[in-house]
């Protein structure tokens, strides 16, 4: 397998306080990765390191050059957006010509299709669910096909139905597209795979390997929450 990340003794510090410590990892083409940790443990910055939007106190941090998709923990959206669903998920595609071509039209049609949200591609954004919401933004990060998949708790405000569904596409983009997929996540009940790595961090990296040594580590009195 092709190395798609890795991090050597990575620290991230504010002041004189560590956000994560010494954080040393290799992620390869194809891995599905789940993150988990206590809140304020490091998950997001984690994220916001391997996306550049923050940069490393020390330590070296290698990605290979790949298309990135990423969902924030948090959508900025402001009240009155005024948007509409299509125009969020257009700004997402790499090339934006003025008029949208058909090929696009066709492309981002297929997506809401997929997300169940076919009858909101000329709605204003500001009159969406948190839940219609974060279906668009999670097209809007997959439009690309990337080869990097990124989501920061993208579950939190979807009903359970479409959870599962969820779920399930993902597993589909990993087995089917080889899409390398990291996932921070509060509950793995649902989400996890058998052949998953998961990774708990708190600072630190308190474990790293596949899923099944990772219930070991939790019956050891380790959780997360």
């Amino acid at each position: 397998m092709s190395q798609m990340i890795h991090f050597e003794d990575v620290t991230v510090a504010f002041g004189r306080f560590k956000v994560l410590e010494n954080i040393t990892f290799t992620l390869n083409k194809g891995d599905f990765l789940h993150i988990v940790g206590p809140n304020g443990s490091g998950k997001t910055t984690l994220l916001k390191l391997l996306i550049g939007a923050i940069p490393k106190t020390s330590g070296e941090i290698i990605k290979a050059d790949v298309r990135m998709g990423y969902l924030p923990q948090k959508l900025h959206t402001k009240g009155k957006m005024p948007m509409t669903v299509k125009e969020v998920i257009y700004s997402g595609l790499n090339r934006q010509p003025l008029c949208c071509l058909k090929k696009d039209d066709h492309l981002i049609d297929r997506w809401l299709k997929e997300m169940d949200i076919s009858d909101l591609k000329h709605q204003s954004m500001q009159h969406l669910s948190g839940g219609q919401q974060q279906r668009v933004y999670l097209i809007r990060a997959l439009i690309n096909e990337p080869d990097l998949l990124i989501l920061d708790e993208p579950t939190s405000a979807l009903d359970p139905s479409f959870r599962e569904k969820f779920l399930h596409m993902l597993d589909r983009l990993q087995k089917e597209q080889g899409m390398t997929i990291i996932h921070v996540t509060h509950d793995l009940t649902d989400a996890v795979k058998e052949d998953c790595l998961t990774m708990y961090v708190d600072q630190t990296i308190r474990f790293y390997g596949p899923y099944r040594d990772y219930q070991v580590f939790e019956h050891e009195g380790h959780r997360h929450v």
